[in-house]
Order: C-alpha cells, then structure tokens, then sequence
C-alpha cells in the first residue's frame, strides 16, 4: 500500500496541463492525503470530486472561500471518516481528515502558517497542542499514522538556511520543540528513520525567488507514525520530480 500526501497549492489549478492526471500516474497512490486543496466540493470537477477507482473525502473552509483546505482518497474504503478535531476554532479552516482502517487510524492535516503576526503564531502553537492530544485520543483505539503540511522544519538538517531563518515562523524554537514533543510521546518521522543524515532533501521552495531551481527549500511536509506501524513501512520517500505547486508529493509504503 502507498499512501501520499501532497499540499497541492490550490487543488484546481491542477487541471492544467493534465498535471493530476500526471500526478496519479506517475504517483500511483492507494490512498492521498491532500491539504490546501482551497475549495469546497461545490466548486470541483468530476475530475476532482470522483477520480477513477478512489472514493474522494474532502473538508473545506467554513469562513473564507478559496482557503485552506484538506482532501483524502482511497482506492479501499475506509470504515469510517472524521472531518475536524471536534474544536469549532480550529475545525472551521477545513484543516483536519481522518480515515480509519482494519489496523490504524490515517490522519490527514494542514497545520496553519505562523505568519501574519503573534495573534496567528500563537492559533498555530494552540492548534498543535489540540492536535496531538487528539491523535493520542484516536491512538487509544488504533496505531496512528498522521501527516500533512506542518508549516515547521524540525532540525537544521530539514532547511537550506538555517541560521537566516532562526527568528523566522517555520524555524521558530517553540514551532520546532513541538515536533520535539510528538517524537517524545513515540511518534516516528518516517523520512528521518530512512535518511537520518540525508541533507538537502526539502518538500517546499518558494514560488517568487525561483528557489526549486537552486533547491533552496524546506522540509515542512512529514509523515509520522507510532512505534507499532514502523515494522509495516519498509519505504519513505520525497517525491521532488512531481510539479505543480511550491510543495512537492511525499510517500511512505506499508507492507
């Protein structure tokens, strides 16, 4: 089984070009976990809404078109599917889905930027604790595998730039120790147990400065996984060559 996750930067803009039939091609998901897909059901296509042999769940913004966002399709349906964490504040901007399977729980998650101000960074750190506390609540009946874009790389290892972006959100050492706090609890991010050293190895580069050109990126977007689903995954990948947003495809495969 492979599952991918995938911040698409707008989910319609992918109809040009064919780029997401390109991407489930080339890709050849089980399931994806989409975030800031930036539309509610209404607005999709066919295309969007029911892709060839996958059932489509999505979870959209409640109080600003065009924003935010998280999608989930899967080849197998899932025996049940949540949208939200159950905490109004934080379930309006559509940033939480979950699918459970036979043995564990998928969670997908587009955790907000801690730009725009202290008001913003402060939801964002207020969001992460509301979210462990629910997947440790999920954990309780199932292992979890959860993942998405953290809007956080962890080490110095995970951004081309450290030491430039120290007092910048994204690098923020209360952002980062909260990642701290989810390999704690026994959360494993499933790209490091494969590639401890790999360096250079970035999910997002910014649009503007062409950074994807130079590889000047990030590693914002993970997959983490309790202790008991790590003798399942036998592969992590990052998936560089798929285009189409400022974030590129991410994957792990279960056995």
């Amino acid at each position: 089984m492979k599952i991918v996750s995938w911040n698409v930067n707008g989910l319609r803009s992918l109809a040009k070009d064919d780029l997401w039939g390109a991407f489930i091609k080339t890709a050849k998901p089980d399931i994806f976990c989409l975030q800031e897909t930036k539309a509610s059901p209404d607005q999709l296509s066919e295309t969007f809404l029911s892709p060839a042999d996958y059932s489509g769940f999505f979870s959209s913004c409640q109080i600003k078109k065009g924003y935010s966002g998280v999608a989930l399709y899967s080849k197998s349906e899932p025996l049940k599917v949540i949208y939200g964490m159950g905490i109004k504040e934080f379930d309006q901007e559509g940033r939480v889905i979950g699918a459970e399977y036979a043995d564990f729980w998928l969670v997908n998650a587009y955790f907000p930027n801690g730009g725009q101000g202290p008001e913003r960074l402060d939801y964002k750190l207020r969001f992460y604790d509301a979210f462990l506390q629910f997947v440790e609540k999920l954990h309780e009946e199932k292992p979890i595998i959860f993942c998405g874009d953290v809007n956080t790389a962890h080490e110095e290892i995970d951004l081309a730039r450290p030491k430039e972006n120290e007092e910048n959100t994204g690098f923020l050492p209360e952002e980062r120790a909260w990642i701290d706090e989810v390999v704690n609890v026994g959360y494993i991010d499933t790209f490091r147990h494969f590639f401890p050293q790999k360096s250079g190895a970035y999910t997002y580069w910014d649009m503007k400065t062409r950074a994807r050109d130079r590889n000047v990126g990030w590693r914002l977007d993970y997959f983490f996984a309790a202790q008991e689903c790590m003798n399942r995954i036998t592969k992590a990948d990052i998936l560089p060559d798929i285009y189409g947003s400022d974030h590129c495809p991410i994957s792990i495969t279960l056995s």
